[in-house]
């Protein structure tokens, strides 16, 4: 007997969850959304930057996605399908905002120093120039690439995944990820920096969860 992956399963589950919603179950699509919504919503904030567009979106692309269930045909997997209906609506919101002006406090430098400074005002400014390092250089990718970078790193999705969400190739997705390691380890270099610190066990946990990109330094 043939045993399945991981993402086969997962890929399975869902299959069976949108039939059984377009066959009229609404609870089944009510499974999808409680199956989708902590990775979907982390993929809105970090392409959007806003915790409060974040939940827009969220909420905006789940009843996109029920509204069109009907006209979705199987051909790629539903998690790909509501991930680029995310990612364009981000990365819309994220280009109104910058048009407008708007910035305010990042959430993602927030949650990472809150969980990492244990209430140590010195250790929270130290970390909070470190990971705005970070964001900013992360920030500058190319959208595209940004993109990318958060939906492999972040997601934990495979090339050939991200190559249908963006529409391009499997070599496109490689390059666009060495060359982001490249410009994002550029960016912070421990001369850059003054002196490289190590994540401490609880924040790459904590990133993680929240789908926080964790930066990883050579000895």
């Amino acid at each position: 007997m043939t045993m399945l992956t991981r993402a086969e399963r997962e890929a399975a589950t869902a299959n069976a969850l949108v039939n059984a919603a377009k066959a009229g179950d609404p609870r089944a699509f009510d499974a999808l959304v409680v199956r989708y919504r902590k990775r979907i919503f982390a993929l809105a904030l970090h392409v959007s930057g806003s915790s409060s567009e974040a939940d827009d979106i969220v909420q905006d692309v789940f009843l996109k996605a029920y509204r069109k269930l009907a006209e979705f045909e199987g051909r790629s997997q539903f998690f790909t399908w509501v991930y680029r209906m995310t990612v364009n609506r981000a990365l819309n919101a994220r280009r109104d905002r910058t048009r407008r002006g708007e910035d305010g406090e990042d959430p993602r430098l927030e949650l990472a120093v809150a969980v990492d400074a244990r209430s140590n005002p010195s250790r929270a400014a130290e970390l909070r120039q470190n990971y705005a390092r970070l964001l900013r250089a992360l920030d500058a990718l190319p959208a595209e690439m940004r993109t990318t970078v958060i939906l492999v790193s972040l997601q934990g999705m495979s090339h050939g995944e991200v190559a249908v969400v963006q529409n391009v190739s499997e070599g496109t997705i490689a390059w666009r990820m060495h060359e982001a390691r490249r410009r994002l380890h550029e960016a912070m270099m421990p001369e850059k920096l003054q002196r490289k610190r190590e994540l401490s066990a609880e924040l790459v946990r904590a990133l993680g969860e929240h789908g926080l990109l964790v930066p990883v330094y050579e000895n």
